[in-house]
């Protein structure tokens, strides 16, 4: 995997022979590749309405309400004439008469922090012994990689089932597990892409000038790693909120009341045949939003890429 600037780094820039290094890309090839601008919209998109879910939900996520339960969303009242289906709950509600849309609003929450939690503790994890590896090499190396080579033996859905199954299940746990263990990808790229990184030749003119190791990975190894970096962790990202909400579909998950995309996903599975849009709809938006993620990463990944290759 190439970064942003690996295909410049043999020009020399400045003092140190070190191209200049640009986060910033174009705009208008950002929004000319259509996967990057849908998935950086409908994240966004996301993100706004679960910082704003408090504010925006119609009702409250917890509320029950035994009378108006499996109430159908709006779109029966169209296409089947249900005299049920109302403006009053969009989406409908659940079992417990729950309205849907502001438990799905509210559960964007669970799952996006978990996402970025997990991203966060699994990639400074990774990162740091991938980048150690692949700057210092030997024994450093041999020992990092009998640790990648361990986690990988690892099932990560039985791990995490086990220890979930022996603590208890609560948000916290849920991200401590994931990020402990999910960090292998990002030490396999990071120690690869170290390993290019460090024999170019403004690493080994800092070196000549007397800089100090931790200078010489916070400010010539580290920004020539950052669109690897932001790639895996978009990757890892959608992989933890499957993993939760799998977690929470075998009931080890975040635990009720709370309105977990998985959650709501396991409440709904014994209506599958009989109200089917109660499993469909967290089940769409859960698609949707790993699918932005994923669309995210690839743009980021091509975009990032040189001239030429994507």
């Amino acid at each position: 995997m190439q970064t942003t600037n690996l295909a410049d780094a043999g020009t020399p820039g400045t003092a140190t022979g070190k191209t200049s290094v640009t986060i910033g890309l174009p705009w208008r090839r950002m929004l000319a590749h259509r996967g990057f601008t849908f998935g950086l919209v409908v994240l966004a998109s996301m993100i706004a309405i679960a910082l704003l879910a408090p504010w925006i939900a119609p009702h409250d996520p917890l509320a029950q309400d035994i009378m108006n339960k499996r109430v159908p969303p709006i779109w029966y009242q169209w296409f089947f004439d249900d005299p049920r289906a109302s403006w009053t709950h969009v989406l409908g509600t659940d079992k417990l008469g729950r309205d849907y849309l502001s438990r799905l609003m509210h559960g964007a929450r669970i799952s996006l922090l978990i996402g970025f939690s997990t991203a966060l503790i699994s990639g400074l994890i990774g990162t740091t012994l991938g980048v150690a590896a692949g700057y210092f090499g030997g024994r450093v190396d041999l020992f990092i990689s009998f640790l990648i080579t361990t986690r990988l033996a690892l099932p990560v859905v039985l791990v995490a089932l086990s220890i979930v199954a022996l603590h208890g299940s609560s948000l916290l746990i849920i991200i401590l597990v994931l990020g402990f263990l999910l960090w292998d990808r990002f030490a396999v790229v990071m120690r690869s892409v170290t390993h290019q990184v460090r024999s170019l030749e403004y690493v080994t003119a800092a070196r000549a000038i007397g800089c100090s190791t931790t200078r010489i990975v916070l400010t010539e190894i580290l920004p020539n790693v950052l669109s690897a970096f932001i790639v895996i962790a978009t990757i890892e990202m959608a992989n933890a909120i499957l993993f939760e909400a799998a977690l929470s579909f075998l009931g080890l998950g975040v635990a009720p009341p709370a309105p977990s995309w998985g959650l709501m996903l396991s409440e709904s599975k014994e209506d599958i045949f009989f109200s089917s849009w109660m499993i469909t709809i967290p089940g769409t938006a859960l698609f949707i939003l790993v699918l932005a993620i994923n669309l995210l990463g690839d743009g980021i990944r091509d975009l990032a890429a040189p001239k030429g290759r994507s």
